[in-house]
C-alpha cells in the first residue's frame, strides 16, 4: 500500500511517483477560465432571450434558453471540486464535463455562423452586434480552454 507525504509544493507517493501542484496549475486555470466563459455564454444567451425578444422566435428562443441552462449547469460542475471529492472518478467526470462544454461552445459558434449565412430553423441573424461579438469571444475561449483541459486530463484508472 502506498503512503503519501505532502509538502507545500508536491505530493510524493511511496512508489517514487511525484505529482506537482504547480504542474497541474495550467489545467486548473484552463478549467476555471473555460467554466467562466461558459457561464458568460449562457448569460449572453439569457439576455438575448429575455431582453431582445428571442423568446418569441420559435425553436431559436428555446435553444437560447437551453444554452443558458446548459452553460450554467456545466460551469457549476466544472467549478466544483469533483476531483477532490470523488478522486479519479471526479477527475474523469470533470474531463467529460469539459468535453461537453467545449462541444456546446463549438455548436453555438456553428449555429451562429449558419444563421448569419442562411436560415437556421427558419431564423436568420443579421449583423454583428455587440452581444454577438461577445458571444463569439467567450464561446471561442470556452472551446479552447475546455477542449485543452479535456484532451490533456490524466486518464487514471484505465
Amino acid at each position: 500500500m502506498a503512503t503519501i507525504q505532502q509538502n507545500d509544493r508536491s505530493t510524493y507517493l511511496s512508489a517514487g511517483q511525484r505529482t506537482s501542484r504547480t504542474a497541474r496549475a495550467p489545467a486548473t486555470v484552463a478549467r476555471y477560465v473555460g467554466a467562466l466563459a461558459l457561464l458568460a455564454m449562457g448569460v449572453i444567451h439569457l439576455v438575448e432571450y429575455a431582453g431582445n425578444s428571442y423568446s418569441q422566435v420559435p425553436t431559436i428562443g428555446t435553444l437560447f434558453l437551453l444554452n443558458f441552462i446548459g452553460g450554467t449547469a456545466l460551469a457549476v460542475g466544472l467549478m466544483s471540486p469533483l476531483d477532490r471529492l470523488l478522486g479519479a472518478r471526479g477527475a474523469r467526470l470533470q474531463a467529460l464535463l469539459a468535453a461537453a462544454g467545449a462541444a456546446m461552445a463549438a455548436v453555438s459558434i456553428v449555429f451562429l455562423v449558419v444563421s448569419e449565412n442562411t436560415t437556421l430553423f427558419g431564423f436568420r441573424e443579421s449583423g454583428y452586434r455587440t452581444a454577438i461579438v461577445l458571444a463569439l469571444i467567450v464561446e471561442g475561449v470556452a472551446f479552447v480552454c475546455l477542449a485543452g483541459f479535456a484532451a490533456f486530463s490524466p486518464r487514471r484508472g484505465r
